[in-house]
């Protein structure tokens, strides 16, 4: 499975790699790539919470070439900077709250399919999320990189897009409903999978520091 997503992967940026020349000749700022992406996933939220499911699927899954052209033109010209991962990061954030809250205000004020359950669990999606990137970031400050567990970014987006541009809101929205479930589910699994990852981690370190103090002479 990971040797078939590295290979879509591989195409994606060989297909992308004609626009990224362009934005370089352009002279467009990784920053300014970052906030257009950004505004463009905020329309999505838009599109999503007035139920407009195909629409919002198909514009967050052109909307996230903007996250892999920004690095890539940020490499490109050698403008690639501490701020500019910080504000990729932290609008990265932005959009995740934006398709989310979304789909959360869709299942919270449509007339005909309004449902409490699916508000709860869409809330603990949003939440399962924001924990999922705050305990790599956590991590990150241990000195630690955390870029473990089933459900990152990537596929997060896959799942959000991917599922609505294809199918809408077929099957009465139950396809709608699994899609948050598991990615509800998933993102739970990420940040327990993250935090454990942490704890052995600094486990190890300490003990082979107890171990280097025991042999030092």
């Amino acid at each position: 499975m990971k040797q078939l997503w590295d290979a879509i992967q591989r195409g994606y940026l060989r297909l992308i790699e004609p626009v990224v020349g362009l934005l370089v000749r352009w002279k467009v700022s990784p920053n300014a790539i970052t906030t257009f992406g950004t505004l463009c996933t905020i329309v999505t939220g838009g599109l999503y919470a007035t139920g407009h499911f195909v629409a919002g699927g198909w514009l967050f899954g052109v909307t996230a070439a903007f996250d892999v052209l920004d690095g890539m033109v940020a490499r490109r010209t050698g403008t690639a900077s501490i701020f500019g991962a910080f504000y990729d990061s932290t609008l990265d954030r932005v959009a995740d709250g934006a398709v989310l809250g979304g789909i959360l205000y869709f299942w919270a004020s449509d007339t005909a399919y309004h449902s409490m359950p699916m508000v709860a669990v869409t809330l603990a999606a949003i939440i399962g999320t924001f924990m999922t990137s705050y305990a790599r970031a956590r991590a990150e400050a241990l000195g630690l990189d955390a870029k473990v567990g089933i459900m990152q970014r990537p596929e997060r987006v896959t799942l959000l897009a991917a599922p609505q541009g294809l199918l809408g809101f077929a099957l009465d929205g139950w396809v709608l409903r699994a899609v948050v479930v598991v990615l509800a589910v998933t993102a739970w699994i990420t940040v327990w999978q993250r935090v454990q990852f942490v704890r052995r981690t600094l486990a190890r370190r300490a003990v082979a520091g107890a171990e280097g103090h025991g042999t030092a002479p």
